[in-house]
């Protein structure tokens, strides 16, 4: 009976040191990589999406939005600034954008971002910006 629970425990071990991950490796595959940016996601798990970007100096992400999918935004290397907007909130006109926040991010610093709003980053650093995104489902951008 012992035998069999120590069995158990490695098997557990195992198991958890496959989905460990560190900040600096996401693990998964690269799904963009252009003068950009490098991003890559990881897969593993089945209702999120666990996603590393590096930002070259001097470069943005394409802002967009996801109807129905909320991010978390870990920076965790560098500094630059991130845009936080709305569409539609001029009556009539649900494709004009309007930015409602343009705020400072640093290395340590995480964002919520609520369902549907859009967000772009920034790197207007002379260094490499890194952050992590966390999002719910596939990858809609």
């Amino acid at each position: 009976r012992k035998k069999k629970h120590l069995n158990m425990l490695t098997r557990l071990k195992r198991s958890i040191i496959m989905v460990k991950v560190n900040v600096k490796d996401v693990g998964g595959f690269i799904v963009k990589n252009d003068e950009r940016y490098v991003v890559k996601d990881n897969t593993h798990l089945n209702n999120l999406v666990l996603s590393s970007t590096d930002l070259n100096p001097g470069r943005q992400t394409s802002g967009h939005h996801h109807k129905g999918q909320e991010e978390v935004y870990i920076f965790t290397g560098g500094n630059g600034r991130m845009l936080i907007g709305d569409y539609g909130l001029i009556p009539g006109d649900s494709d004009i954008l309007t930015i409602n926040k343009n705020f400072r991010v640093d290395e340590g610093d995480i964002v919520l971002i609520e369902d549907g709003k859009y967000h772009q980053v920034i790197n207007d650093s002379e260094g490499m910006l890194s952050f992590v995104c966390v999002f719910d489902g596939g990858r809609k951008h």
